[in-house]
């Protein structure tokens, strides 16, 4: 294997960024009514601003998220003055597509309409810009070329507009008598998640100028086969927790009725075992790679909320892990949680901060409550 550093970071943020009080004007009332968790959600997850790739003027979508993770490309492009007639591998995750068929990454490549190169995309939720990311680190280390391009990017505005919630409501108006609002679990997500989109340069030779990241390690673990699903689109849950996907319906109408493409959290299961499990996996990758919380000069965790942020603290603190505050990096409370971009629009704001020295290590910790997976990178700036 050969070294593999990251030479270069683009962040792509559509538009202006959207304080707490403008939020239900761009994304719209659901039933004509104001949020009753709306306070409560934003006070917990401690978000100031954050943007939608939606005109506060119109209401009109301005970008898909294709042309979202382009821009990001392009920017990476610009801010390392990397050409992309030179990419030779393009790797693309995200949850919130525009699209089934055909993949995120193929629509990447097409919206920059750069040369022929190997483009793979890979899906999941916060976990699926690591895993772009592990790819494209593994093809530049293996050899196989001596550049990947990797995003993270999520355009998930779309899909929180109330518009989307109407059908379902409608649908079920005699129990919203009773109940004036919709489910927690699908109101919970719309003062939670917002827009971005993020690009990353891996090179087999650091940067001849400025620092690098040498990438020393990777690694992923998934908890699905003890827990059930938590975060979950295109389906619902059934009363025994398993999951029963939109192919199931016979009569396309319960689609729309049942709120099948509303995205969903099961906000109890998300407490009670995100920060749990994500000890156990810290467990795993602190043993494996003889990680020593004494070495590291920053952890950048991707967390939801700030609610979870004392939580972390002390469970990483139990099992050795004890990194001071004064360590942490986190962009959430200013550009929000972007899901698979969130960690390296961390990342791009820390490099471009001028903190970094040459011999800091960074630990970068990211959960996924899909169904309870997390990611785990180490990097050194060289």
């Amino acid at each position: 294997m050969v070294a593999a550093y990251i030479t270069g970071l683009g962040v792509f943020l559509p538009n202006q960024p959207v304080n707490n009080e403008e939020i239900e004007n761009v994304l719209g009332l659901i039933n004509g009514k104001p949020s009753r968790a709306k306070s409560r959600i934003l006070k917990n997850n401690g978000i100031k601003s954050r943007y939608y790739a939606i005109d506060p003027k119109t209401d009109k979508q301005t970008h898909n998220n294709a042309q979202l993770t382009a821009e990001a490309v392009r920017v990476l492009s610009r801010n390392s003055n990397f050409p992309l007639e030179d990419i030779e591998c393009l790797v693309c995750g995200t949850s919130s597509p525009d699209q089934i068929i055909p993949n995120h990454a193929l629509m990447v490549h097409g919206e920059l309409g750069s040369p022929p190169c190997e483009v793979v995309c890979t899906s999941g939720v916060c976990c699926s810009g690591v895993t772009a990311f592990k790819y494209g680190y593994m093809d530049v280390s293996a050899g196989l070329t001596k550049n990947a391009v990797t995003t993270g990017s999520e355009l998930v505005s779309a899909a929180l507009r109330g518009v989307y919630f109407q059908p379902e409501i409608d649908a079920k108006i005699q129990d919203l008598e009773a109940k004036p609002v919709i489910a927690f679990e699908k109101d919970f997500l719309r003062w939670m998640l917002s827009d971005a989109s993020a690009a990353v340069l891996i090179t087999d030779t650091p940067r001849e100028n400025g620092i690098s990241l040498r990438i020393d390690w990777v690694d992923l673990v998934s908890f699905a086969n003890v827990l059930e699903t938590c975060m979950y689109g295109g389906g619902v849950k059934r009363a025994d927790g398993s999951l029963q996907g939109w192919r199931d319906v016979e009569n396309p109408e319960e689609l729309w009725k049942q709120g099948y493409f509303s995205l969903k959290q099961d906000a109890k299961l998300l407490g009670e075992n995100i920060i749990p499990y994500g000890q156990k996996g810290l467990l795993m990758v602190r043993d494996k790679y003889h990680l020593n919380s004494d070495d590291i000069n920053w952890f950048l965790p991707h967390y939801s909320s700030e609610f979870f942020r004392e939580q972390l603290y002390e469970q990483m603190a139990e099992i050795g892990i004890n990194i001071t505050y004064d360590k942490w990096f986190t962009n959430l409370t200013s550009k929000g949680n972007t899901g698979s971009a969130s960690i390296f629009v961390m990342l791009e704001e820390l490099m471009s901060s001028g903190k970094l020295q040459r011999g800091d290590k960074i630990f970068c910790l990211v959960p996924e409550s899909a169904r309870f997976s997390y990611a785990y990178m180490h990097l050194t700036a060289v």
